[in-house]
């Protein structure tokens, strides 16, 4: 597959993800203290942003818990990854979405998602309408989230939602509003994301509501070359200044990377080479590691790279070679 031009290139940043209590998936303590203690350690470790997913599983509820972490800590930036439009009004998420920014004193960054986890809208009775009308119902919610980030009253009369000469109290106090990161593995979400989103999110398709061996394909450079070209069609201009996130799903220090891709292959089920080779991973010494991340800059522009709580305090020797630079 040919090569895609690159946006610009960021400085690089490391994102932790934190949301289940201890013992579950992500390995967050489940009593305040801990959380808190988890945050400043975030935050010490340098990474740049703590992030809470937003599920009806053994997690914490993500505004509170996003609001808790920022109480914690001073320079960490906090934020969703992702709040599910599905589950509030745009409305109601804009109003929290400011009041954090305020509260945090514009340490916030605010990340939308349509929904994805089957789970979630089985076992809670929300309607799980298809992946086209979950995506033109963020694109409403992203208009008018913006709108009552901005001065003046909104009115808007959608499909999906209807808003009438509201405007949003109180105002953010990043202008024109706190970085806007959305992502996705479908062509659809990521022409929306490029289109209007600060970070662009580059995941897995996620259409089928479970993570399992069906994904791999999905994962691999292939695939990522692919949803470049999608995000760099779609956003025109706005291109050169748009920040490229990638979610890893398993980062691992070791000195046997083999051994490490004979497991994670099957997994995704992908082969063990294009296990390592996939954006989603991160397998070898902190030397290897490093030279890895690098090379996905130069090959696919990403420089935000988001991991797992369980696997922070091995990758932090990473995060201080290559944090800001």
């Amino acid at each position: 597959m040919s090569a895609v031009p690159l946006p610009r290139p960021k400085p690089f940043r490391f994102g932790v993800q934190a949301s289940a209590p201890a013992g579950g998936l992500t390995g967050t303590p489940a009593d305040a203290r801990a959380w808190r203690d988890l945050a400043r350690r975030v935050e010490d470790l340098g990474y740049a942003t703590l992030t809470v997913a937003d599920h009806f599983d053994d997690q914490f509820a993500i505004t509170p818990a996003v609001m808790a972490a920022a109480d914690a800590t001073t320079r960490l930036r906090v934020g969703g990854l992702v709040w599910c439009n599905d589950y509030r009004h745009p409305v109601v998420m804009a109003k929290e979405a400011a009041t954090i920014d305020v509260l945090c004193e514009g340490r916030f960054e605010l990340g939308l998602g349509a929904g994805w986890m089957t789970t979630d809208y089985e076992q809670s009775g929300i309607a799980l309408d298809r992946p086209g009308v979950r995506i033109e119902r963020l694109a409403e919610a992203v208009g008018i989230i913006k709108g009552l980030f901005a001065d003046g009253p909104v009115s808007f009369d959608g499909d999906h939602y209807r808003v009438h000469a509201l405007e949003g109290l109180p105002k953010p106090l990043q202008r024109p509003g706190p970085p806007l990161l959305l992502g996705g593995g479908g062509r659809r979400m990521l022409s929306l994301a490029a289109r209007e989103a600060d970070i662009v999110g580059i995941n897995i398709d996620l259409r089928k509501g479970v993570i399992d061996a069906d994904a791999g394909p999905n994962a691999t450079t292939d695939a990522t070359t692919e949803k470049l070209r999608w995000i760099h069609d779609a956003a025109g201009d706005r291109y050169d200044d748009l920040e490229l996130q990638v979610r890893v799903h398993v980062a691992a220090v070791t000195d046997d990377r083999d051994a490490m891709a004979e497991l994670l292959g099957p997994a995704l089920g992908i082969s063990p080479a294009d296990a390592l080779e996939s954006p989603h991973a991160l397998a070898g010494t902190v030397e290897q590691l490093v030279e890895q991340i690098q090379e996905r800059r130069d090959r696919f522009g990403i420089s935000y790279i988001g991991i797992g709580a369980d696997a922070m305090e091995g990758m932090a020797p990473v995060v201080a070679r290559l944090a800001g630079t």
